[in-house]
């Protein structure tokens, strides 16, 4: 069975709508893309590029998926942009027609079952950036086997969260973690079981 690996750029508060640019994403006019970018490390870039493996195909959320389309099919040729294209995409998406950048498959109507299917096959691990959607479905479900967060050390006060209301209570168990000079944090989790509660 293919691993499923969450990656998420994240604030201290938990927001992790368009770090990498002002037009990254600009829903609810959010101002304040590109929060990432100061505290950019070749560490962390390392990170992301140990996380991916050496190969691995993309589950992306549909705005996730339309982010990406305009701008990795015309980024320039790089390891990691090249692995990126040539990924193939498992999209959540109510317009399947409208899916051109390629290798692409729609999970169809039942997003869990279609996430069920493709993790039973056998091929790489399935990466999962952004899509603040569906991350909580995938925690709820049991079918994300590893979290990777990237926290940066500001603070956003609003914008999309990753832990929204309505994310199931679980408990993660924290396999690594390392602090880089520039001040994220890189930590990796995998889920354990349910929330336990109890008093001091």
């Amino acid at each position: 069975m293919r691993k499923l690996k969450i990656i998420e750029h994240i604030s201290l508060d938990g927001v992790v709508q368009a770090p990498g640019g002002p037009e990254e994403d600009r829903d609810g006019d959010y101002p304040y893309g590109g929060w990432g970018v100061p505290h950019s490390d070749p560490a962390v870039g390392e990170a992301i590029v140990a996380a991916h493996g050496e190969a691995y195909d993309l589950l992306l959320g549909r705005r996730t998926y339309d982010i990406w389309s305009g701008y990795w099919p015309k980024a320039p040729s790089s390891p990691m942009a090249d692995s990126i294209n040539a990924a193939t995409k498992y999209i959540a998406t109510h317009r399947p027609d409208s899916l051109a950048w390629g290798p692409v498959e729609n999970l169809g109507a039942d997003i869990v079952e279609g996430v069920r299917r493709i993790k039973a096959k056998n091929g790489p691990d399935l990466i999962v950036w952004g899509s603040s959607t569906l991350t909580p479905v995938l925690l709820e479900h049991g079918l994300a086997d590893e979290v990777l967060l990237l926290v940066f050390p500001v603070l956003l006060g609003q914008g999309k969260r990753f832990f929204s209301d309505g994310t199931p209570p679980r408990e993660l168990a924290l396999v690594s973690t390392k602090a880089v000079p520039s001040g994220v944090i890189i930590s990796t989790y995998r889920p354990s079981g349910p929330l336990r509660t109890g008093s001091f």
